[in-house]
């Protein structure tokens, strides 16, 4: 019944236009606009495309909106129908799923003025298939450690610029504190290792095909640098964690007492995992760890989400001017908000911190910033690095490795062999 009621929702709001329905004469083009979103969300998007409207009254906008439940189903049917929207916002990682070749969607490189793609320069890497652009990156988040103020004054240390400072803040924390303190946590440790092996040997864990780039030494490294993360006391085990039964980390009481002083988070995430610190503690931005030459700090970088233009559209060059409109023109940036995150774009990110619509020392504002900051040689960032599947398979084996049931030697070989398994279910078509 709950299926059939929300088919019927979908079904009606895909009717739904931002002005009052009337006949569309010879001169009036149409566009459908889709996105997902909580009610703020929708909201600012409406007001935005209305606004649209007034300045161009000959292009009508229909809005088709839900929440995130069933938005991804419901468009891949469009898209097999060739019936997509003409403008869509996107999970970055679905490129890989409706554009392996980069023929999935309108290449952008062929609406460069209209769309003002001129603001993303050295920003579109991560949207970009064969050389063809699927698609404006609406903001990027980037896993940077952020510190509770409050812990870090009582160890009395300065936040750690390089791996052997950080495994030093582990004794620090252990040796002043006491057993229950460590620097940071964790959701997965992943990302964290992944930054250390690319800083090392300058290489992806996986290539552009989705196949993994390791030897079996570094795979064994790969499962070492987490072993001795645990033991210099930087990280708590998944053992100790599993303790606290099936709460996020910032739900955790050592989150919330500040035994964990900091995370290794998402720009989006600082909010919630703030807001539950006991006051006066705060989160800060510290430095990202380093190894000595790093060529690229191994960040994995992606967009939040990203807004592309159908490539069956019967009106580029509009929906091009509509996209322009939403996330570069200071009217519909200030309209759209912030709900979608900080911008990518540089003339939204210079209106919104003009007309402080974020604060310069806002902890993402900072995030960001550090971001940018960091060395990059363009080490290439595979969407299939935060498969579901290997991430959980990452946590089962760290929890076996942590209570001594698995060697890191026999643990390096089965999770090279279970991932291989797990990513042969969506890799790229040959």
């Amino acid at each position: 019944m709950k299926k059939i009621a929300f088919s019927v929702l979908l079904a009606c709001s895909a009717l739904l236009s931002t002005s009052p329905v009337m006949a569309d004469d010879a001169d009036t083009v149409t566009l459908r606009v889709s996105w997902w979103g909580a009610n703020s969300r929708h909201q600012n998007t409406l007001k935005t495309l209305r606004a649209f409207e007034q300045a161009h009254p000959n292009i009508k906008i229909k809005a088709e909106y839900t929440g995130w439940d069933g938005f991804v189903s419901r468009l891949s049917t469009q898209i097999a129908g060739k019936n997509e929207p003409d403008v869509m916002q996107l999970d970055w990682s679905w490129i890989q799923v409706f554009s392996r070749s980069g023929d999935g969607f309108y290449d952008l490189n062929q609406l460069r003025q209209e769309v003002g793609l001129d603001n993303y320069t050295g920003k579109l890497g991560t949207v970009t298939v064969n050389g063809k652009v699927q698609g404006l990156p609406v903001s990027l988040v980037a896993p940077i450690m952020y510190y509770n103020t409050e812990t870090w004054k009582k160890a009395g240390i300065a936040y750690p610029k390089t791996w052997d400072e950080l495994y030093a803040a582990g004794r620090v924390f252990k040796e002043k504190l006491g057993d229950n303190y460590y620097p940071a946590i964790v959701t997965t440790s992943m990302e964290l290792i992944n930054s250390w092996m690319v800083q090392k040997y300058n290489q992806p864990m996986l290539d552009e095909k989705g196949a993994f780039t390791y030897s079996e030494a570094q795979w064994l490294e790969f499962v070492q640098v987490y072993q001795k993360l645990v033991a210099e006391h930087v990280l708590p085990s998944q053992k100790y964690i599993q303790s606290f039964g099936k709460a996020q980390p910032f739900e955790m009481k050592p989150w919330i007492k500040g035994e964990f002083g900091g995370s290794n988070l998402m720009s989006s995430a600082v909010a919630k995992y703030e807001d539950t610190l006991t006051p006066p503690a705060k989160l800060e931005v510290g430095p990202y760890p380093l190894l000595p030459g790093a060529k690229d700090a191994g960040l994995f970088i992606k967009p939040s989400m990203i807004f592309a233009i159908s490539r069956n559209t019967k009106h580029p060059k509009e929906a091009a001017m509509l996209l322009d409109f939403m996330v570069n023109q200071p009217e519909g940036v200030q309209l759209m908000g912030l709900e979608r995150g900080f911008p990518v774009s540089k003339a939204a990110a210079d209106y919104v911190i003009k007309n402080n619509l974020a604060q310069p020392d806002d902890p993402v504002v900072t995030g960001l910033k550090l971001v940018e900051s960091m060395p990059s040689d363009h080490v290439y960032i595979s969407p299939y690095f935060k498969n579901p599947e290997i991430e959980q398979y990452w946590l089962d084996l760290t929890q076996r490795i942590d209570y001594g049931k698995i060697s890191a030697e026999d643990a390096a070989k089965e999770f090279e062999r279970t991932a291989k398994r797990a990513l042969r279910k969506h890799a790229p078509m040959k």
